[in-house]
C-alpha cells in the first residue's frame, strides 16, 4: 500500500518519496483515510512510529485544496517537539511554499505576534505561550485562530493532564467550536482522559470519533534487548554514585541520557559534571531557547556525550542512538519511566537502563516493576568502597562549587518572577470577545 492509495495528494506523495518515505506505517494506514473523510481521530502509537506524518499528510492534502489563513494548529507540550514538528511540516510543504509558525516560550513574543498577524498556514505552539498571546497580544494577532480547520494535540496524554488545564482552556476559547473543526489527538499513551473523549456526544452532522491504538505504552513490553538495573544509595550522596557509574569502563565512552525530575537538579548536575571534565549538555525549561536548541544539536553531533534532561526529552524527540539511560530521579508515573528508557534499545539494538534509588523511592520502583511486569536487577559494579575511594571527595567539592555558582548567577529567579506574573494574569477577568454589529 502506498500513500497515494490512502488518498494523500500527489504533490505530497512526491515530497515523501524525496524524503525516502515510501510505505505508510500502521498508524498512518489507519488514521490518514479517516482524517481525510472528516473524522475526529485519537491515534495511539509508540515513539518513532510516524505519528507526525499520520496527521500532517491529511492536513496538508486538504490545505492544498483550499489554502487559507491559519489552517491548522498543533499543540504540543515541549518547545523541542514543537520545533521538530515544524521542521517536518516545512519539509513536507516546501514545494507548495507553506508558511509554518512556531509559538513557544523563550522566543521574542513581539516577533511571534507579528508572525501570527501574517496568518501562517500552520501554527505549532506550546499551550502556555499561545495562551499568553491570547491574553495579551490583541485581537489582530489571534483572530486568524478563529477559523482553524484542524486542531492537533500531540502527546495528548501530557496536554490533558492538570498542568496544562488552564492554558488549554484559554486556547480552546478562541478556536471554532468542535463541530466546526476536526480534532486529532495523537499520543504514545492513551490514558483514561484521552479515551473518555470518545464517549462525548457527537454533534449533529459530525462523523464519529475514530480511535486506533498501535503498540501504545499500554500494550508494549519492555524490549528484551534492554537491561534494567538499579543502584540503591543514600540520598545525600547520589552524585557520588552517579560519578562512579559514569566512570565505569563500560560507560566512560557511551552516549548517555540522565533523567531528573527538577530543573534545579538538571542545572546542578550539568555544572558539577562539567567541573569533573565530562562532556555534558542539559535540556530543561529554565534554559533560554537558543541554549536548548544548541544542547540538543551538541548531543546529536556527539560533541556532548551526556545529556541531562527533565522529561522534556523523554517523548517524541528524534534523539540519536543512546547506549545508557540513567534515572537519577525516579518518576512518579510508571509510564514516564517507560518513555524515558525508550530512548535506548531501539530498533532491536541493545541498551542499558540504570535507576538510582534512594530511601523514599522504593514504592515508585515497586509500581514501575508492576507496570512493566519485570523485576529490576541489582547493579553490582558500583560499590560503597569504590564510591568512597574514587568519587566521594571530588564530587562533594564539585557539587559545592556548582551550588555557589548557581547562587551567584541567580538561577531560578526568572522562573519565580514568571510564576508570579502568571498568577497575577490569571486573576484578571477575561476580555470579552468583540462582535461585529
Amino acid at each position: 500500500m502506498s500513500f497515494s492509495d490512502l488518498g494523500v495528494a500527489k504533490w505530497l506523495c512526491e515530497a515523501l518519496n524525496s524524503m525516502k518515505i515510501y510505505t505508510p506505517t500502521a498508524i498512518q494506514k489507519a488514521c490518514i483515510p479517516k482524517v481525510l473523510k472528516g473524522h475526529d481521530c485519537i491515534g495511539g502509537a509508540k515513539t518513532g512510529s510516524g505519528k507526525t506524518i499520520a496527521f500532517a499528510s491529511p492536513i496538508l492534502t486538504k490545505w492544498s485544496e483550499d489554502p487559507y489563513g491559519i489552517y491548522g494548529l498543533v499543540l504540543t507540550p515541549t518547545r523541542e517537539l514543537a520545533l521538530q514538528i515544524a521542521e517536518q511540516f516545512a519539509a513536507l510543504g516546501a514545494t507548495m511554499n507553506i508558511k509554518v509558525c512556531v509559538i513557544v516560550g523563550g522566543d521574542d513574543i513581539v516577533k511571534q505576534a507579528l508572525e501570527l498577524q501574517r496568518r501562517p498556514h500552520i501554527v505549532i505552539a506550546t499551550p502556555g505561550r499561545l495562551a499568553d498571546h491570547i491574553l495579551n497580544s490583541g485581537e489582530d494577532t489571534i483572530c486568524g485562530l478563529r477559523r482553524v480547520k484542524y486542531l492537533v494535540l500531540d502527546e495528548a496524554d501530557r496536554l490533558l493532564s492538570n498542568s496544562f488545564g488552564s492554558d488549554l482552556e484559554r486556547c480552546f476559547g478562541v478556536l471554532p467550536k468542535p463541530e466546526n473543526r476536526q480534532t486529532l489527538l495523537f499520543t504514545a499513551t492513551i490514558t483514561d482522559a484521552v479515551r473518555s473523549l470518545k464517549e462525548k456526544p457527537v454533534p449533529e452532522g459530525k462523523l464519529p470519533v475514530f480511535v486506533n491504538e498501535v503498540d501504545t505504552v499500554e500494550n508494549i513490553a519492555i524490549p528484551s534487548t534492554l537491561s534494567i538495573k538499579y543502584l540503591f544509595v543514600p540520598s545525600y550522596v547520589k552524585e557520588a554514585y552517579l560519578h562512579n557509574l559514569l566512570t565505569l569502563p563500560e560507560y566512560e565512552k557511551t552516549t548517555t541520557i540522565i533523567f531528573v525530575n527538577r530543573t534545579h537538579t538538571a542545572e546542578l548536575l550539568r555544572r558539577m559534571l562539567r567541573k569533573l571534565d565530562f562532556r555534558v549538555a542539559s535540556l530543561h525549561s529554565e534554559m533560554p531557547q537558543s541554549e536548548r536548541v544548541n544542547s540538543l544539536h551538541r548531543f546529536k553531533a556527539n560533541a556532548a556525550r551526556i545529556l541531562i534532561a527533565t522529561d522534556v526529552a523523554s517523548r517524541g524527540l528524534d534523539i540519536p542512538d543512546v547506549n545508557l539511560v540513567v534515572n537519577y530521579d525516579i518518576p512518579a508515573d510508571p509510564d514516564d519511566f517507560i518513555h524515558r528508557v525508550g530512548r535506548t534499545a531501539r530498533a532491536g539494538r541493545k541498551g542499558d537502563s540504570i535507576s538510582i534509588v534512594a530511601e523514599k523511592d522504593v514504592n515508585r520502583i515497586l509500581a514501575i516493576e508492576e507496570r512493566i511486569n519485570k523485576k529490576m536487577e541489582k547493579m553490582e559494579d558500583v560499590t560503597d568502597n569504590k564510591v568512597i575511594k574514587k568519587s566521594l571527595k571530588e564530587t562533594s567539592v564539585a557539587k559545592r562549587e556548582a551550588m555557589m555558582d548557581m547562587d551567584k548567577d541567580g538561577f531560578g529567579e526568572k522562573r519565580r518572577t514568571n510564576k508570579m506574573k502568571r498568577q497575577d494574569a490569571s486573576k484578571k477577568p477575561n476580555k470579552k470577545r468583540k462582535t461585529e454589529s
